[in-house]
């Protein structure tokens, strides 16, 4: 049995296409799919469900992903788990900003499957 094909993501996005599409590409690729739509959700879900892998949006209300992935990191249940954070700021300062908040990985919108899995396969190990 492959482990990866065991693992759960919790995916935090408040755009609903954007959560579609990739809980779609990971579930067509074997992943278990939790939802969380802003980062207070994502930090009780991430908590009680305990995910394998966090991917997180950067620019939402309330809370942004690179607080959420400050706030996992500093949370003894959570601060292990990887985090991809994903964005369509492509600048590479955002890059290392979002690296310094503790973030794993980080990938650029608009992405394809192979490279939301790829991501999701190097933070895992």
């Amino acid at each position: 049995m492959n482990i990866t094909l065991m693992a759960t993501i919790l995916i935090v996005e408040d755009t609903p296409s954007e959560m579609e599409l990739i809980s779609h590409f990971l579930r067509e690729s074997g992943y278990i799919v939790i939802h969380a739509v802003s980062g207070r959700e994502a930090l009780d879900k991430a908590v009680e469900q305990k995910p394998d892998v966090i991917i997180s949006d950067v620019v939402m209300p309330g809370m942004s992903g690179f607080e959420l992935c400050r706030s996992l990191k500093k949370h003894p249940v959570t601060e292990k788990v990887p985090i991809i954070l994903s964005t369509s700021k492509n600048q590479e300062i955002d890059r290392l900003w979002g690296m310094k908040q503790g973030a794993d990985a980080y990938i650029t919108k608009p992405f394809t499957r192979e490279q939301l899995v790829h991501a999701v396969k190097s933070v895992i190990g």
